[in-house]
């Protein structure tokens, strides 16, 4: 039986963060050939069996939506860690985004905005709940910022459509966020 959240963090992890320990070369969007992904997957015994059909379920049955196929190729949409800079198609955003973040990054958001941090952009929610969830994972009580993203927009600030629940930005200055 395939444990396919586990199979969608392994995939993560490839496409993210270290496609090279998998030997995958990745194109300027971030796309990988599904065969070069599953050949590399299926040297480990625990993902020897893994075929394209379940690249695809695991995908439909993912509720955070990290990766897409098509035409043969996969890719995560967001989260990037790798040196290239993945290249995402620009979008007028929706009037309001949010931000989860551990309180202890307070002092220096106000300071310094938001910033992609080891990351390749910075990461927010379309909807306040999955900001705060975001924001669990770095603090039991996590704050929740408002960005004011048609006037960041406006005043020149790109943004890029990540999925359904996530949306990117190079950088959001302090200016444009307010504490929820």
């Amino acid at each position: 039986m395939i444990n396919y959240i586990e199979l969608s963090k392994e995939i993560s992890y490839a496409l993210r963060h270290a496609p090279w320990e998998y030997e995958l070369e990745m194109d300027e969007e971030g796309w990988v050939s599904v065969e070069q992904l599953l050949d590399a997957l299926n040297k480990d015994e625990k993902w020897e069996s893994i075929s394209e059909k379940d690249l695809i379920v695991m995908i439909q049955k993912s509720e955070k939506k990290r990766h897409e196929i098509a035409k043969g190729k996969i890719r995560a949409y967001y989260g990037h860690s790798v040196p290239m800079k993945i290249a995402k198609e620009e979008k007028e955003p929706p009037r309001v985004l949010y931000h989860g973040t551990a309180r202890r990054f307070l002092d220096s958001i106000k300071e310094n905005g938001l910033l992609p941090e080891g990351r390749q952009y910075v990461h927010l929610s379309q909807d306040v709940e999955t900001a705060h969830n975001v924001g669990r994972r770095h603090d039991k009580h996590p704050c929740v910022l408002k960005i004011n993203a048609t006037q960041a927009y406006q005043d020149g600030i790109n943004f890029y459509y990540g999925n359904e629940k996530v949306w990117l930005a190079d950088e959001i200055p302090s200016k444009y966020i307010t504490e929820m």
